[in-house]
């Protein structure tokens, strides 16, 4: 029996005229039919495939418009573009989004990821998304001793002082040189080098070291979207990222092949003008999750599905403790009447039949409902999108290609880790 949550109870315990209060603040329109087209020809390819579990899909006609965006923004630039590993989880995926954008550039944020890029992209050009303790680096260099591929070389990211001084050590205790790229906060304060003068320290300890070779900066500005003075923010951020440049310049010269990446999914169309960096990293706009439906992201389409079994049905949803109040609950919102449950539901949210929901009296995401003019039965499809792609896209095994028409593959995915 799913979890029926302390706001239900309470207000069954009101004797339900709580309840019916805010019910009668939902919509009251009845929402009618079955899936759109899209996901009707999607739901007739899972079945002749023989999927019956929970399912995340990726269409790869959808991913390959997206990857168009992507090309069209960048080409008229100078910008590269390094694609976010965590986002896009899955080898066969990754690979499809390399081959379409035509770059071997990754971004990987934990070890186990990086052990494997090394294994099977070892072409890769990779640089770390967030810094590893010393130990992870260690045990790295330690398992690709003697190996010569560019992965096996990635660019670790160094975000303080302590930090360059601990890479240090392992490269010495190893007789191993390392690249580093000084992460530097250009606002969001999740970390990072505050200001050029740090940076500047940072670069004197790299100088002493013969074996440590500083490949760039690394400013991730995810906060521009979120803040109520965008344009004013997005200069603060260039303005940050140029006077961190300028030190490195001071201290080390001039270098294009440098790697001077910025932005992010979100971002990554407010730099394509940009003086300073080189590369932009892009991982979740290439299958655009819910939480990516942004202005700066119209140019892409969502790619990403999840195919919920509808394990149960009722006719008449039934509120715990609340059954008796059922037809007057239906009177107020008629998309309360029917009921369903699947096997759960994670981050993400109904998309289609259009006017299935989320109960709010049942519970905490426990049951979905509809009118009586939505006739979903046992065994059909509820689709959803999900919330981002970190993470989610790990929770439902294989992944399943689509090309419009069928269901083409099955991708497994990366090993699961932080």
């Amino acid at each position: 029996m799913p979890h029926i949550s302390t706001r239900r109870a309470l207000l069954a315990a009101g004797g339900g005229g709580a309840a019916l209060a805010a019910f009668a603040l939902w919509p009251r329109a009845e929402i009618a039919g079955g899936h759109p087209a899209y996901f009707a020809r999607l739901s007739e390819a899972l079945k002749r495939a023989g999927v019956a579990e929970p399912t995340l899909v990726v269409d790869t006609q959808r991913l390959a418009a997206n990857i168009g965006a992507v090309n069209a923004a960048l080409r008229p630039t100078p910008l590269s573009l390094r694609v976010v590993t965590k986002s896009l989880q899955a080898p066969e995926l990754l690979k499809a989004v390399m081959r379409g954008a035509n770059t071997n550039r990754l971004m990987v944020f934990n070890s186990v990821m990086l052990e494997t890029l090394a294994r099977d992209f070892s072409g890769a050009d990779v640089l770390l998304g967030r810094p590893l303790p010393a130990m992870l680096v260690d045990q790295f260099l330690r398992r690709r001793a003697g190996d010569p591929s560019p992965a096996a070389r990635p660019q670790w990211l160094v975000d303080s002082p302590q930090r360059l001084v601990q890479y240090a050590a392992v490269a010495r205790a190893r007789g191993a040189p390392i690249r580093v790229n000084l992460e530097i906060d250009v606002g969001l304060h999740r970390g990072g080098l505050p200001d050029a003068q740090a940076v500047a320290a940072v670069l004197a300890l790299a100088k002493a070291e013969p074996l440590v070779t500083v490949t760039g900066l690394m400013g991730y500005d995810a906060q521009v979207e979120g803040v109520p003075f965008k344009d004013a923010e997005l200069a603060r951020v260039k303005r940050r990222y140029a006077e961190a440049n300028a030190a490195l310049v001071a201290a080390l010269g001039h270098d294009p092949a440098r790697t001077l990446n910025t932005a992010g999914s979100p971002t990554y169309r407010l730099h394509l003008n940009d003086k300073v960096a080189n590369e932009v990293a892009i991982g979740s706009a290439f299958v655009k999750p819910t939480h990516f439906d942004l202005d700066t992201l119209t140019a892409h389409i969502p790619a990403a599905f999840i195919a919920e079994p509808v394990l149960k049905r009722m006719d008449q949803a039934l509120i715990p403790s609340l059954e008796g109040a059922a037809g007057a609950l239906n009177f107020i919102d008629p998309n309360s009447r029917r009921g369903y449950f699947a096997y759960g539901y994670g981050d993400a949210e109904p998309i289609s039949p259009p006017g299935v929901r989320f109960s709010k009296l049942y519970g905490d995401r426990a049951m979905l409902t509809s009118s009586a003019k939505v006739d979903l039965k046992e065994d059909d499809y509820i689709f959803f999108r999900p919330t981002e792609s970190e993470g989610v896209f790990l929770q439902y095994g294989d992944l399943a290609a689509y090309d419009g028409g069928e269901i083409v593959g099955r991708w497994p995915t990366f090993p699961v880790a932080a």
